[in-house]
């Protein structure tokens, strides 16, 4: 593939995530509120990083993308929920979130909580009734464990509260590097490892997909970091600086900003390396590394 046929397909993928996301909300038998509340935040846009990386791991492996169509849902669900969540007055308290009032000024407080807490249950649901004939029960029962794993007190959760106590200290670069890998790195890793099992990989090619995506999401984090200090209010659709603001602890303030480039570049050409290992198509995640590494918002 070249880069416009990668393009057109990650083009493509992300429409169709977006037109699914909605007709899932619609099939739901709950009150309009909740459903009105966890659409918005679902419709507010995004990059889709984390479903195209699934839907891109299945197309790397020649498979057909839509066996993995409502695990890539599930997994944007899990990070629309965490959004919501890190916006709340109690956590970042943040009036926007790509260039729209948060969830909570919107909709309240005690609706933006509940509606996060319907996409993260919901999530699992959608994995448990994926259709298919090549998704056994015992896939499904992996993809839903590595799911929770990725997502719960050993992944997402245990970062979000690791950067939460770490506020106001200084902490070490093995101490951060704790907290991006599991806030951040661990369900975008999970986006990778699920594209894998779907595709029935071997332990050798999960293992190796496993450091690719290891690598590649503390590269995301970095750039997020950066893009606190370089990016628009404009393109981000957020504020920057709030990082600062909040006294969190950044790449940028470890390493400097150009230390922190440095440790950028690093974990992408790290993420490469892992990923040429691999026998597989390279094109379309060797694009995302580099989407990744430039993006500015």
């Amino acid at each position: 593939m070249g880069q416009s046929e990668v393009e057109q397909f990650l083009s493509f993928q992300k429409n169709k995530i977006e037109e699914q996301l909605p007709k899932y909300i619609s099939k739901l038998s709950a009150p309009k509120i909740i459903k009105d509340s966890m659409d918005y935040s679902l419709e507010a846009g995004g990059k889709r990083i984390r479903p195209l990386l699934l839907l891109g791991t299945l197309h790397s492996f020649g498979k057909d993308e839509n066996i993995g169509l409502s695990t890539a849902c599930a997994i944007e669900m899990i990070h629309t929920y965490s959004l919501i969540h890190d916006d709340l007055p109690s956590m970042d308290d943040d009036d926007l979130r790509r260039g729209k009032p948060t969830n909570h000024k919107v909709f309240g407080e005690a609706i933006a909580v509940l509606a996060g807490d319907g996409l993260l249950t919901y999530s699992f649901q959608l994995v448990s009734e994926s259709v298919g004939n090549t998704i056994s029960p015992e896939k499904k029962l992996l993809l839903i464990t590595e799911l929770a794993k990725a997502a719960g007190p050993e992944g997402m959760v245990g970062g979000q509260v690791a950067d939460m106590e770490g506020e106001g200290a200084v902490l070490n670069l093995d101490e951060l590097e704790y907290i991006h890998r599991h806030k951040t790195g661990k369900l975008l890793a999970y986006s990778v490892i699920a594209g894998a099992i779907l595709a029935d990989a071997t332990s050798e090619q999960l293992d190796k997909l496993t450091q690719f995506a290891h690598h590649l999401g503390l590269a995301f984090q970095i750039r997020d970091d950066i893009l606190d200090i370089e990016g628009t209010e404009l393109v981000l659709g957020k504020p920057v600086g709030s990082d600062t603001g909040n006294h969190k602890n950044t790449y940028p303030a470890l390493l400097t900003l150009e230390g922190a480039k440095e440790k950028l570049t690093f974990h992408i050409d790290e993420a490469k390396r892992f990923l040429y290992s691999v026998n597989m198509k390279h094109d379309i995640l060797d694009y995302m590394c580099n989407l990744i590494a430039s993006r500015d918002h």
